[in-house]
């Protein structure tokens, strides 16, 4: 499944193998500490993107982009639509997104996050959510620019707190 959502700034493609040495070489501290929770091996991040390309072919249930940049389309890091998890309820995406180290601070997370919420309705969904840790400030900032709303601050399962934003893909 070919799938590119653009908005002349930013564009968004399905992630896979050809993407790993970007990818690779753009993680960071950052990324790790509040996405993945460990650095990425190579055969682990190998194992991932093969998954992601499944994931695609089988369409869902992750949606795993690229966050590329016009005009030479280099990755600036990734977007996850997310559906079927067990915290989620029928209709509700869960958004989860990064940037690398270079491309922070130029509004290109929120940019990302509203054309996967016009993505996620396309597929189905008619709630965005967006989960963060409260020491998180930067993706709850992304989250406000992008049009979310503060739901609540919830234990989950894991023992971690996050802070819940979401956004109603109906309106």
């Amino acid at each position: 499944m070919h799938t590119e959502l653009t908005d002349g700034t930013v564009t968004l493609l399905p992630l896979g193998p050809a993407d790993f040495e970007a990818h690779y070489a753009g993680e960071d501290e950052e990324m790790v500490r509040w996405l993945s929770g460990d650095p990425s091996t190579p055969e682990g991040l190998r194992d991932y993107l093969d998954c992601c390309a499944r994931w695609w072919r089988a369409g869902g249930p992750f949606h795993n982009f690229g966050i590329r940049v016009l005009p030479d389309l280099p990755l600036a890091g990734t977007l996850d639509v997310q559906t079927g998890l067990y915290y989620l309820r029928d209709g509700q995406a869960n958004l989860a997104y990064g940037l690398y180290p270079p491309w922070r601070g130029r509004g290109l997370a929120t940019r990302a996050v509203r054309l996967a919420c016009g993505y996620a309705a396309t597929i189905g969904c008619t709630e965005a959510v967006i989960r963060c840790e409260p020491e998180n400030t930067r993706s709850a900032a992304v989250a406000a620019r992008a049009g979310f709303t503060f739901l609540q601050r919830r234990s989950e399962p894991d023992g971690r707190v996050l802070d819940w934003h979401v956004l109603d893909l109906r309106a």
